[in-house]
């Protein structure tokens, strides 16, 4: 029959917040909230950042040179303008994205003659440089995040409960389809079923470790080839006392964590 699982087949946890009133938390650390988000939506936030950061200061470009009457002077060549060849809102916006993106300014140039023109200068080089880092930050910790690595990492389809060595084991396999190594891997296992206290305390989603070799260090993977992973089920285990029939019957799932460090990266 159909469960619902606590954690898919994939490895997305099948999990969602409700009612969640201090929402300010997630601006707090909105790096981490900005690496969360759909590409979709990083990809938005990513082209608004510098698209709103060039209006703003073509804009203020614009303003100076209202400000100061150099768009009344474009004929007069005796007049100095704050930024040459500056003749409206768009020659602005132009201006502002080559000085933010150091492109080259070609024929449009601030000149000397404009300290607030320098002052604006500097700050918009100084918050382009910010800018620059947080997106291309949060764009290069997206892109390296193991989710499409996982993809290579298989599990067998079905878990047996069988006899190894006189002792009854639950064991699956997993294996690494790429030649790429991962350094340093560890499995563990986590048994997550309802549960409910001497005292008539109920625990819906209660977790509790299956031993998969921690204590003799089996739990430690040279995964090279695939590996059958082990757990004994002894007076120590969760299933010590439950039949064949009974298991069959129990809601109960069990999520596997690999961890461990990609070689290449």
């Amino acid at each position: 029959r159909r469960r619902q699982r606590y954690v898919e087949k994939d490895g997305k946890c099948n999990v969602q917040h409700g009612n969640v009133r201090e929402t300010y938390r997630y601006l707090t650390d909105i790096f981490t909230t900005l690496v969360d988000l759909k590409w979709r939506f990083s990809l938005l936030v990513f082209i608004l950042a510098y698209a709103v950061t060039w209006l703003f200061f073509g804009l203020i470009w614009w303003f100076i040179a209202y400000s100061r009457g150099d768009l009344d002077h474009l004929e007069d060549h005796t007049w100095t303008p704050c930024v040459n060849n500056l003749n409206g809102f768009i020659s602005a916006f132009l201006f502002s994205i080559e000085t933010e993106t150091t492109i080259g300014y070609g024929h449009r140039v601030i000149t000397d003659q404009c300290p607030e023109g320098i002052v604006l200068l500097l700050l918009q080089a100084i918050l382009g440089s910010m800018v620059n880092a947080f997106m291309v930050g949060c764009m290069f910790v997206k892109i390296s995040q193991p989710n499409k690595r996982a993809e290579t990492l298989v599990f067998s389809s079905h878990a047996v409960v069988s006899l190894r060595d006189e002792r009854l084991c639950l064991m699956f396999r997993v294996g690494d389809l790429r030649d790429s190594h991962i350094v340093e891997a560890s499995i563990r296992a986590k048994l997550i079923r309802s549960k409910q206290t001497q005292e008539g305390e109920f625990i819906p989603l209660d977790q509790t470790d299956l031993s998969v070799g921690f204590e003799t260090g089996d739990d430690r993977l040279f995964l090279v080839s695939p590996l059958i992973i082990s757990h004994e089920i002894d007076e120590r285990s969760p299933f010590w006392d439950v039949s064949r029939q009974q298991m069959e019957k129990d809601d109960f799932e069990i999520v596997v964590i690999l961890e461990g460090m990609v070689e290449a990266t």
